[in-house]
């Protein structure tokens, strides 16, 4: 907390980063269950629930003749993958502790603080989907992708729209703790429907599609979903768009968190 500062070259310093920021992110990975394993098992658990939840919902409503032809548990998890990579991002990000006394221990900064958050978060999601999708490829079915890179590319999209979404909403945080939790509550909420998980954007028709093509989580599943079948083209949705939007949200939130930090003060707190 009262160490001073030594001077170190450009490359050193890179270094000091980078191990404090993988210190952190084993630090947030952990933070869920002291155990690992047990903590990557209810990651696992949450995910495998919500995909079997619409998968029931799905075949009960008989959604299933008009979405894709293929694997339709595939189709399923799919969306929930997306969509679990980016509330997860979001809510690590938001509960980061970017601007939390912590700042005030050297060498610590927002930078390593919010970066942690988010790496384990993917880390998280992308050893859960693979563990899940490993099992489902050796006891069910084989899996075939028609393009990985692709695929990977937008499971990246939705890990990027949660940081921009989750740094807004961390940069709300210290001004109004309520707002930023019901914000994040409401958007991940509204997620549930608008990302576009439970159906194709080129089955909806126009009046109805209008009201989805705000959200970069709805064309990150779509051309996933492309990237993933090879009997699917998505032709209303851009794989460019998710990542647009994510940098945008992405220097607003910078900005904000700069401007909170500069003004932060151990007062706020002293009333919660």
């Amino acid at each position: 907390m009262f160490q001073k500062a030594v001077p170190q070259s450009s490359f050193g310093a890179i270094v000091n980063v980078i191990e404090l920021t993988y210190h952190a992110t084993v630090r947030e990975v952990r933070r869920s269950h002291g155990n690992a394993l047990m903590g990557l098992f209810m990651n696992i658990f949450q995910t495998v629930v919500m995909v079997g939840g619409l998968y029931a919902m799905l075949k009960l409503f008989n959604r299933f003749g008009s979405t894709i032809h293929g694997d339709y548990l595939l189709y399923v998890m799919s969306g929930i993958f997306l969509f679990m990579a980016q509330n997860k991002t979001m809510g690590a990000v938001v509960q980061s502790d970017a601007t939390t006394a912590m700042m005030r221990h050297a060498p610590l900064n927002s930078l390593v603080t919010i970066s942690a958050a988010a790496l384990s978060a993917l880390y998280l999601q992308v050893l859960s989907g693979v563990v899940i999708l490993s099992f489902y490829h050796v006891l069910y079915k084989p899996i075939e992708i028609d393009n990985p890179a692709g695929m990977m590319g937008m499971i990246m999209g939705a890990w990027f729209i949660g940081i921009g979404v989750g740094m807004v909403f961390l940069a709300i945080k210290p001004w109004s703790p309520d707002a930023s939790r019901i914000l994040t509550t409401i958007y991940g909420r509204a997620n549930m429907i608008f990302s576009g998980k439970m159906f194709l954007a080129n089955s909806l028709p126009h009046h109805l599609r209008k009201y989805f093509d705000w959200n970069p989580l709805f064309h990150a599943i779509d051309q996933l979903r492309g990237y993933v079948f090879i009997n699917y083209n998505p032709h209303f949705t851009s794989p460019y768009y998710p990542y647009k939007i994510a940098a945008m949200l992405i220097v607003i939130g910078m900005m904000g968190e700069f401007y909170t930090r500069r003004r932060a003060s151990l007062s706020w707190d002293a009333k919660r």
